[in-house]
């Protein structure tokens, strides 16, 4: 190759790519992350046919939704990270994709709890390879002035995907309601239940394909390890990582706190509306559906807009200070939704309480980007995916049915578990977020200093 051809492949590969592709990116990537949530909440309003059908318990069905979902998530999640972090991000995201859509189909196939639980362990393992890749891509496509309301809208994909789960779940289990089981070609007779995982399964493969159309992105803010290298070792990443302890900890503490709001929120309100307000699967699906589209994604944008506006303020701490108003916010209107005496009342206030919580999401994990050299940034952010699963995904659906078997001995206290549940994790979030943000501006101006060579 001349010097010429390689001067031009250097300038090509290091072109800033436009807004607007950056933008399309985004896109794409949320749109799967849509569709993961489809898979993991369709769950949800399913759990009146699957307790009914494999004989199983409150507290079966929450392991069901998070522990079962987040056991091999988090233990793959910090092998991918590294993977993301040195491979094509781009085809990890496509592998991952057709993996947990070939385990949601294997849901159909259950015969018990044990075999259940398995293909929800194998859903989690794909969706192990989205995020940590995604979040690094969306740093490398955007400047950190903009990246807080980029993030925002990757993380909409929370809120389309289980508004997209409860609504067409919904649809589709009033459509077979009154069919005892459905015959398919091959497969035979299945009940409605069944069939529902093999329907939100279907869209795997184009969106494996979908991911194809965008190209893998220059990486960015590279820490040179010895030699120069770009590649950094295991040492090296986790000196960076004992740097920066104090931040880490404090997001990940705290992240989990307000990931047990949003996954007990996302696993039993379908169930408050079938048991406390008499209402269908059906309608309770479309009812939520709509409010979380609604509310969540807007305080999600919310959450984005307002965090750029005062990182352009020069709180550089911005990501962080989301959380605060957000845990006060939902700490005082879930409650008081949850226990409403009246399903009009519970949907009124279950909006405001939606769109508080939704507000720190996406700037927390745009907060830690900015803090870590390119090399690492997939691998903490499946640190902190470990963790949100860990603790959010696992304990947030367990406790609400915990409390109802245990404590309250009533599936119709499923309101006052929830309201407990979530009243509580957000005074956690609220204190946690409050004690970091001081060791998360040291960091952030360390790392400033050292990418500028002062």
């Amino acid at each position: 190759m001349s010097p010429h051809s390689q001067a031009m492949r250097v300038e090509e590969s290091t072109r800033k790519p436009s807004l607007r592709y950056a933008w399309y990116v985004v896109i794409v990537l949320m749109a799967c992350f849509a569709l993961s949530f489809i898979d993991r909440q369709i769950l949800s309003l399913l759990v009146g046919p699957i307790k009914t059908d494999l004989g199983i318990s409150d507290t079966r069905i929450g392991l069901l939704q998070g522990l079962a979902f987040a056991l091999f998530y988090t233990a793959m999640g910090l092998p991918l990270g590294r993977i993301a972090d040195t491979w094509s991000r781009r085809g990890l995201i496509a592998v991952s994709i057709m993996i947990w859509s070939c385990f949601t189909a294997a849901c159909s196939f259950a015969r018990t709890f044990a075999s259940l639980f398995v293909t929800r362990i194998g859903v989690g393992i794909g969706e192990a390879g989205l995020s940590p890749a995604a979040y690094s891509m969306i740093a490398d496509y955007f400047v950190k002035e903009q990246l807080g309301v980029a993030m925002s809208v990757y993380y909409m994909g929370v809120f389309i995907g289980s508004s997209l789960a409860l609504l067409l779940g919904g649809l589709t289990i009033d459509a077979v309601a009154k069919m005892a089981s459905i015959t398919l070609p091959i497969i035979g007779s299945m009940a409605p239940w069944r069939l529902t995982f093999l329907v939100v399964a279907l869209p795997g493969i184009p969106f494996a394909l979908l991911m194809y159309t965008i190209k893998e992105p220059v990486r960015r803010d590279l820490l040179r390890a010895a030699g120069g290298a770009n590649k950094l070792g295991i040492s090296d990443s986790l000196k960076e990582l004992r740097t920066r302890w104090r931040s880490v900890t404090g997001i990940c503490l705290g992240m989990i706190c307000q990931s047990m709001c949003t996954y007990a929120f996302l696993a039993w309100m379908p169930t408050l509306f079938v048991r406390v307000h008499h209402w269908t699967p059906g309608q309770a699906g479309r009812s939520l559906g709509l409010l979380i589209l609604t509310f969540g994604c807007a305080g999600m944008y919310a959450g984005g807009r307002l965090c750029d506006f005062w990182f352009q303020k020069g709180h550089v701490d911005a990501g962080l200070r989301v959380a605060l108003p957000s845990a006060i916010g939902a700490a005082i209107l879930y409650p008081i939704a949850l226990l409403a005496p009246t399903a009009a009342w519970t949907l009124w206030l279950t909006g405001p309480a939606l769109f508080m919580l939704a507000l720190p999401m996406a700037p927390v994990v745009a907060a830690l980007q900015l803090i870590f050299p390119n090399q690492l940034r997939s691998q903490v952010s499946a640190l902190l995916l470990f963790f949100i699963n860990v603790g959010g995904l696992s304990l947030g659906p367990l406790l609400p049915g915990l409390l109802n078997d245990r404590f309250f001995r009533s599936e119709s206290m499923i309101g006052q578990s929830l309201a407990l549940t979530i009243g509580g994790a957000s005074l956690l979030t609220l204190l946690v977020f409050s004690l970091t943000c001081g060791a998360y501006r040291r960091d952030y101006q360390r790392w400033q200093h050292s990418l500028s060579g002062d």
